[in-house]
């Protein structure tokens, strides 16, 4: 009994994890989403287990983690609280459990080592994060030790210990010498893995005083040396020189030679050892053998072979690496050390053991109340880890109970969750070699279905191609989808379309009839919500004339075509590529709107050309070849063809070869390729050339295969660059021996013509093939499956043969042999016919009809026995008709269609019914002959479907408060309608929809008057038919009553319609610049527009110019206008005739002036200024004779008189006159002036004058630009006294000097 009560609790366990596997949630990967669904925590980062630390800079333990509400954050240190509000050196970084420990300012890393465990808690559970254990990295100094020299006899072998001091990490060791260069290592000298340093056999130009040990601390990026090792080798030379000098000649003296030394293993020692490494690490295993010749070291696994792709061999093969180890790597590994005196070797012995490692690691579950569910936690290692279960950081032993919880073993089983259910559980697996901790969270949701897929999202695809409509949801218990076509469609269904697991629709061959709007509704027990899409299928793109083939000849010019077809609303881009690459970057190619032109061929421009078509949604591509030949040669020199071959000779005659050979033409300057060999067979068919083979054209002789009974001529042909020459002259001819035929006719074939006979027919051997003369063909042929005997005839110069009498289509066996006077040929292969096939004998029996739906029905038949089929059963054809509709009693035209089954199928499906029909069928088998006799007639009904949309919908008669609607009856009505359906609702002046009104119409009715309507009010009507199915599409329209009796808004002339409701555009403004236009408008219409902008002068003739509008944007800028004109302007929108704004007239503004040229730069300014200095010179000389001379010239009396402005008066403290300076151009200008001398420029001239600060003479610049005079209000300068500097600086020379 306890038995069976474990299978039944196991098989209960599979049920429930088969359960989980079907209901458990997944929750989409939707930002928004996942911030509105509570969770419990979930740790996203964490630092490693094994975490060292620099001593020198702070410590960062990382614990980020996720959870809706956001989780607190706690640690324990050592399994006990960690309170780190109470060590003012630790803090959490905010928003995060990331603990910060400042040791840069005075804190000790020492004193925070140990096991840290973060826990981020929040109202739906409590995740923890792994053991992380603290430790600082340590780089202690080598210890003081005294170091001996090591003199060491040549060919002796020796170890150099380094010895490192223990460091956290341990560090990474190499030798080097003083001047920090490595060491050289080779087969003999090398680095063992413990640092060490091993001589296999020492040299003299081994002696040196500076073998240093380095150890790298890369965790703090240091470098500890130790001591230097000095090492001296004596070498047997040198010690027997020294020991002749102390000895007689008498003396028996001589050191022993250098003597060779089998090998002896300095690393590992003795003949065994033992290695355990973990799964997944790297196994290293190493052997350092001493020996004079240096030893060669080999490994082998014993009773295996090395893992290949995974062993690699490093430092000259002493050490062997095996990467990513698994069990199956331990074994005995045996490294053998050999030099030409015997070998060493020693065995290690390798266990691999391995850490936990996941097998099913735990994976989150989200549930809805009630669900069941399962959490799996499933890990294996060496030694086999234990599996513990904890429940938001507590051992599940203790956690707080919850009766939908049971644990078994590694399976946590959820039974009926609730709410309260939801938790973060932790699986533990560990062994002695380390641990695995992973958090699963169960989290009990309960939500309504939400559509994740943007509303009115627009899919666009290729005709024949598939079409995915995306309904992206998620809810809590799932929410089962649905999908429909149009507003109020029926739901989809049928073979036509995919239902996807994650609520996409899939249609796998969308047509033009597929584009439309599909609306998918998501639904559960809490509610309910919907979502529509819309498809635009595309007619695909074609290259209607594609790139053909060229030969051209260089410099000369060719072109591709490549003109396409594709649909109106896609914009294609094409692309050439030569050679599958960019066109070269060269002005000799032409790309044109459908053409690619190449100018000036060159030898690089040979090769292929691909036009490529691309669009949005589809790619089309075509190729041809370009040839470039050699343009016509120079007279210079003639290319020609060569001459023919001459001399030919046969030589060597056997029976089945000869040898033949001949004297090549002259090349005429271009060089013979390959040469032709032609034969003619004059005793089969003389005059007629066949091909032979070809040679190379250095080749002047070929041996040659022969057949039988010929009579070979042979000639030869030699081809070069520029073609082929004129055939040899024909050799003498050869009569090879008769033979028997080598082979037989081939494609041997019995088919009957009449259901009594059998055509075997076959094709002819050649003459050549006839190997002798005589040739004749034994036909022979016997029922197959009767114990007959063979029939044989023996006909010649024919390829048919008619068997009479046969019975009806049985198979028989047929085999042809050639013969000709000298025998047979080889025994023929034997082939399988039919004598001739009858038409079939019996009707399909028991047809019966399944209608599906109204426009499916599937049709069965029972099979008829092979035996009255009387030939090959090639299928089955349904004839089926309609016969009437049943709604409309009216007979028309029958209309048979055919459909064919091919092979021995019992059933077909009939599509493209008409709804609420009467249809007829019968069943007739098909074989090679023909059709059988038909089935009775089977009659079948097709149900009811839903109608067409009505044929019309006329809106007439607008009132102040009322209007008519006419409409058609459906063209298809599919069954008996039952009602009519019309919705209506108002639209104001934003375009939003009012409450919509619902009126069911009798269906004997065509036309309403809608009464207490709103006055001057627009309303849209849904207008459809209903069956007893369903409803039928609706036709949509529009109208709007009037304003008042007067008909503001007039109905069209003579036929009391509403007047169609265009979109507008109205409230043209313009904010116009000196040379531009900012154009903006407001839009009342269907969504989508695309605007333009038409603008012209004002009163002129010219066409309007037009600008069109990126997107639907309602302003535009109108750029390169002419300033001080006036323009006038209009809006409309693409596609809609007649469909603009009212116009608008504007003017640009003035134009401003350019900055004036400076006129001390200018000649005629120049000249002015000299001519001045010259009169200013004379009357000097002549104040200076009339001075001398005692007179006295009255310049200050006129001075004063004239009181001109552009002369100064003489100063008085130095006897000089005021000469022209830039003081003096500080004057302001006089009216009319055009360009002023004072060379500024005026306030309308320039936007960046001075003039717009103030027109004082204190506004200047200091030296470093900057502007330092004083803003002034004076309408003119004031005069420049006579002692300031000529060099004062104009406003105009400041500015320039400031930009």
């Amino acid at each position: 009994m306890m038995k069976k009560k474990s299978v039944s609790a196991r098989k209960a366990s599979l049920v429930l994890f088969l359960c989980q596997m079907i209901s458990a949630l997944d929750v989409p990967l939707d930002s928004k989403l996942l911030e509105e669904l509570s969770q419990p925590p979930t740790i996203t980062q964490q630092s490693p287990k094994d975490y060292i630390v620099d001593p020198r800079e702070n410590i960062v333990i990382q614990c980020e983690a996720k959870g809706k509400p956001p989780p607190s954050f706690s640690w324990t240190r050592n399994g006990t609280h960690f309170d780190i509000d109470k060590d003012a050196q630790v803090t959490m970084k905010p928003n995060s459990g990331t603990l910060v420990i400042n040791i840069m300012n005075g804190g000790k890393a020492e004193a925070y080592e140990g096991v840290y465990q973060c826990t981020a808690r929040n109202e739906r559970g409590a995740a923890i994060s792994n053991n992380i254990v603290i430790r600082p990295s340590r780089s202690p100094l080598w210890t003081k030790e005294k170091l001996e020299p090591n003199h060491v006899r040549e060919g002796d072998s020796l170890v150099l210990h380094c010895r490192p001091p223990v460091g956290l990490p341990p560090p990474i060791i190499f030798w080097m010498d003083n001047a920090f260069q490595r060491l050289p290592q080779s087969e003999r000298v090398s680095q063992g893995l413990n640092g060490d340093l091993y001589f296999s056999n020492v040299q003299p130009e081994d002696t040196r005083e500076d073998y240093i040990c380095y150890a790298r601390f890369n965790h703090t990026q240091t470098i500890q040396q130790k001591q230097p090792i000095s090492v001296k080798v004596f070498s047997m030379d040198s010690l027997n020189d020294t020991i002749a000098a102390n000895l007689s000649d008498t003396d028996i003296f001589g050191a022993k030679p250098v003597t060779e030394r089998q090998p002896v293993l300095l690393t590992p020692t003795g003949s065994t050892s033992t290695k355990v490494e973990l799964r997944g690490n790297v196994l290293l295993l190493e052997c350092i053998a001493a020996g004079l010749p240096t030893p060669v070291i080999r490994w082998i696994k014993e009773g295996g072979e090395l893992p290949a792709n995974r062993t690699f061999f490093e430092n000259f093969k002493k050490t062997l690496k095996i990467i990513d180890v698994s069990e199956a790597d331990s074994g005995n590994y045996k490294c053998i050390a050999r030099n030409r005196l015997g070998s060493a070797h020693h065995v290690i012995s390798v266990t691999v053991k391995a850490a936990p490692y996941w097998i099913t690691a735990p994976r989150n579950l989200v549930l809805s109340p009630g669900e069941d569910g399962t959490l799996i936690c499933r890990a294996n290692g060496n030694p086999k880890p234990n599996i513990s279960w904890l429940a938001n950081g507590v051992p599940i032993a203790i956690a707080p109970e919850d009766p939908s919880r049971k644990v078994d073993g590694d399976t946590i089983i959820f039974s009926h969750v609730q709410e309260r259910s939801s938790s973060v559980y932790q699986c533990n697996a560990s062994n002695e070699y380390g641990y695995l901790l992973a958090n699963a969270f169960v989290n009990v949701l309960a939500e309504p279905p939400r559509i994740l897929t943007p509303a009115n999202k627009l899919y666009q695809v290729i005709a024949d191609s598939p079409a995915l409509l995306d309904c992206a949801y998620f809810g809590s218990p799932k929410p089962e989808i649905e999908w429909f076509k149009g507003v109020k469609g029926s739901i989809l269904r049928g073979n036509e379309y995919v239902f996807h697991d994650n609520g996409t629709l899939e249609i796998p061959v969308a047509q033009k009839d597929s584009t439309g709007t599909y609306t998918c509704v998501a639904r559960n027990e809490l509610g309910k919500i919907q979502n529509e899409v819309h498809l635009e299928v595309k007619d695909p793109t074609m290259i209607i004339k594609q790139p053909e083939y060229k030969v051209i000849q260089r410099y000369g010019q060719v072109s591709f075509e490549c003109v396409i077809k594709h649909d109106s609303t896609l914009l294609p881009t094409i692309i050439w590529l030569k050679d599958n690459d960019e066109l070269p970057d060269d002005e000799r190619f032409l790309v044109g709107k459908d053409n690619l032109t190449i100018m000036n061929v060159t030898d690089k421009d040979d090769g292929t050309y691909t036009c490529i078509v691309n669009t949005t949604l589809d790619s089309v591509s075509a190729s041809a070849v370009l040839t470039v030949v050699a343009a016509p040669p120079t007279p210079a020199i003639i290319y020609a063809r060569p001459n023919p071959p001459f001399d030919l000779e046969l030589t060597g005659q056997l029976e089945r070869s000869v040898e033949l050979s001949w004297i090549p033409g002259d090349e005429n300057n271009s060089p013979i390729t390959n040469f032709v060999i032609e034969y003619e067979d004059g005793l089969h068919e003389p005059g007629v050339w066949h091909y032979q083979t070809e040679v190379p054209g250095t080749q002047t002789t070929v041996q040659l295969k022969l057949s039988p009974y010929v009579n070979y001529s042979f000639r030869v042909i030699a081809v070069n660059e520029i073609g082929r020459s004129q055939p040899s002259e024909p050799s003498e001819q050869y009569l090879t021996k008769s033979a028997n035929p080598d082979e037989n006719p081939s494609n041997v074939q019995g088919i009957g013509s009449e259901p009594d006979n059998l055509v075997i027919t076959w094709e002819s051997l050649k003459g050549f093939q006839s190997n002798g003369p005589g040739l004749q063909y034994k036909v022979s042929w016997r029922q197959k499956d009767v114990d007959d005997e063979w029939t044989s005839v023996i006909v010649a110069n024919v390829s048919k043969y008619i068997v009479s009498g046969t019975p009806t289509f049985v198979p028989y066996e047929i085999k042809v042999q050639a013969l000709n006077d000298l025998g047979y040929a080889p025994e023929p292969s034997e082939v399988i016919g039919h004598s001739g096939e009858d038409l079939p004998m019996v009707a399909p029996g028991n047809v019966q009809v399944h209608v599906i739906n109204s426009t499916l029905a599937k049709v069965h038949w029972d099979t008829v026995p092979l035996k009255t089929v009387r030939g090959h059963l090639q299928g089955y054809k349904v004839y089926y008709w309609k016969v009437q509709s049943l709604s409309i009693r009216s007979r028309r035209h029958v209309e048979k269609k055919i459909l064919t089954f091919r092979g021995n199928k019992t059933f077909g499906m009939l599509p493209g019914l008409e709804p609420y029909s009467s249809y007829k069928l019968n069943v007739r088998v098909v074989n090679g002959k023909g059709e059988g006799p038909a089935s009775p007639d089977k009659v079948f009904k097709t149900p009811e479907g839903v109608p067409s949309s009505p044929s019309f919908l006329r809106i007439t008669n607008p009132t102040l408060d009322s209007l008519t609607l006419e409409w058609g009856s459906p063209t298809h009505p599919n069954g008996v309608l039952t009602s009519y359906i019309l919705k209506f609702q108002p639209i104001n002046n934003t375009h939003e929809l009012g409450p919509l009104v619902e009126i069911r119409i009798p269906a004997n009715e065509s036309s309403l008057i809608l009464k207490n309507l709103n006055y001057s009010t627009r309303y849209k009507f849904y207008f459809n038919a209903q069956t007893s199915v369903g409803s039928g599409s609706q036709i949509t329209e529009e109208a709007i009553t009037i304003m008042d009796e007067a008909g503001i808004l007039h109905p069209a002339v003579g036929a009391g319609k509403v007047q169609p409701l265009y979109p507008r555009i109205r409230n043209v403004t313009t904010a116009a610049a000196e040379t531009y236009a900012n154009i903006s408008w407001e839009y009342e219409g269907p969504d989508h527009a695309n605007f333009y902008v038409e603008y012209g002068v004002a009163g002129s003739k010219e066409d309007w110019k037009k600008e069109i509008v990126n997107g639907s944007r309602s302003f535009f800028v109108l750029k390169g206008l002419t300033p001080g004109t006036a323009y006038k302007v209009r809006v409309g929108a693409e596609g809609l005739s007649g469909f603009r704004s009212s116009e608008d007239v504007f003017e640009t503004g003035p134009a401003m002036a350019s900055r004036q040229v400076d006129i001390a730069t200018q000649g005629w300014f120049i000249g002015l200024m000299c001519a001045v200095a010259l009169l200013i010179l004379i009357l000097l000389i002549v104040c200076f004779i009339r001075r001398n001379k005692g007179g006295k010239y009255p310049v200050k009396e006129k001075e004063d008189a004239h009181a001109d402005p552009e002369i100064q008066p003489m100063k008085e403290d130095d006897g000089t006159f005021g000469e022209y300076s830039d003081a003096e151009d500080h004057k302001p200008l006089k009216k009319g002036s055009r360009t002023p001398s004072d060379r500024t420029v005026k306030k309308e001239d320039s936007d960046d004058s001075l003039v717009d600060y103030g027109e004082g003479v204190n506004g200047q610049f200091n030296e470093d630009g900057s502007f330092i005079g004083q803003y002034s209000g004076k309408k003119e300068k004031e005069p420049a006294e006579g002692n300031e500097s000529s060099e004062a600086p104009s406003p105009v020379n400041a500015m320039n000097s400031f930009v």
